[in-house]
């Protein structure tokens, strides 16, 4: 009986084993013959091309530099005997700086005015007796001469005084103070710096390929770290008619108006130039481009749904101007166009993508 038992269940049990072999094969084979679930499309960050006006600008970095800025210094030896500056203040035209020590000049002409007075009683004597002819002609002739020679010396020594007293050339602010009381200068020796603060040039450099967009009178806007947030302006007064022989640069030249008198001589600043606009621009965020040697491209959405699914395509473009983190795109786009500005590199052409843009669903973007 337990034998029989026995053969009964080993049957049933092939029967089971059999039945669950077939259907593991069967599964095998209709998951073979079922087609491939199609990837996702990978999500990217798209902008709509859109035309808008252009305001380029050319910027430069470069310094600024006095309009007008005199080392003030003695024409003549002496020893100072006063000064009448404040060192950092502001001066007037013909303002006296410094007084050196002119006593002997002084002296010296007033004895030269006394003989100038005599010379010219004499000469006023000879004026009345020679045309009676009291006196000879050649007297009179004598006597304008040493007149004229009076006067020249009294002249000649004023000059001398007058050097001896150091004026301020033009309005400024006056410098750091190199000379003392008493202190003997001779010609040349730096009293001061006389600065005019009012009106500064701005001098930097462009490549030589700007130039046909430079010209005078086109507005600059100046900028520097020591006033964040503040624009001084000024104007193209002059550009350098010679390019840099190992930079290939043009220096250009603007005068700025130094409102507040904030800026200062010496200065590095950043100059922007304000260039020719266009009413209708493409331009795109610098991450979509891709430079290579076979030129610069982008890659579009194209054929989008209803979702913002398309197909990635890698289009050709001609890339211009570079500005504030944006490229022109003279050739190759057009406007409604779906540029992916991140991910590029990971989209293969005629990959399935997603628009963010255009889906409205923010979600992981491939990078």
């Amino acid at each position: 009986m337990s034998v029989r038992r026995s053969v009964f269940l080993a049957a049933g049990a092939l029967v089971v084993l059999s039945g669950a072999l077939f259907l593991w094969r069967t599964e095998r084979v209709s998951a073979a013959d079922r087609p491939a679930s199609p990837p996702a499309p990978l999500p990217v960050e798209t902008i709509v091309v859109k035309p808008q006006a252009d305001a380029p600008t050319l910027e430069a970095v470069g310094s600024l530099e006095a309009v007008r800025q005199v080392t003030i210094a003695p024409e003549v030896a002496g020893r100072v005997v006063d000064i009448r500056f404040v060192a950092g203040s502001r001066v007037s035209a013909g303002q006296t700086l410094v007084q050196l020590y002119d006593a002997p000049e002084q002296a010296k002409l007033a004895g030269l005015q006394a003989k100038a007075d005599y010379t010219r009683r004499q000469f006023d004597r000879a004026v009345q007796l020679v045309p009676n002819g009291a006196e000879p002609k050649a007297t009179f002739d004598a006597r304008r001469y040493e007149l004229d020679a009076a006067r020249a010396d009294i002249r000649e020594t004023q000059a001398v005084i007058t050097q001896k007293l150091i004026r301020a050339p033009f309005s400024g602010v006056i410098g750091l103070r190199r000379v003392n009381l008493g202190q003997y200068l001779n010609p040349g020796d730096p009293i001061a710096t006389l600065t005019d603060l009012g009106v500064l040039y701005a001098n930097f450099t462009v490549p030589q390929k700007e130039l046909s967009r430079v010209s005078l009178g086109q507005t600059v806007r100046v900028t520097t770290d020591a006033y964040p947030g503040r624009t001084f302006e000024g104007h193209v007064t002059a550009i350098e008619p010679q390019v840099g022989d190992e930079t290939r640069n043009i220096t250009v030249q603007a005068t700025v108006t130094n409102t507040g008198q904030l800026l200062r001589p010496g200065m590095y600043i950043d100059a922007h130039l304000a260039l020719p606009g266009r009413d209708a621009v493409i331009s795109v965020p610098d991450t979509a481009v891709q430079t290579s040697q076979a030129g610069d491209t982008v890659v579009v959405v194209e054929q989008r749904d209803g979702r913002g699914v398309g197909v990635a395509r890698v289009r050709q473009v001609r890339a211009g101007a570079r500005e504030r983190g944006r490229i022109v795109i003279e050739d190759g786009l057009r406007a409604g166009d779906v540029v992916v500005t991140t991910g590029q590199l990971r989209v293969a052409p005629g990959a399935k993508v997603q628009a963010l843009a255009d889906a409205g669903t923010r979600r992981e973007t491939v990078r």
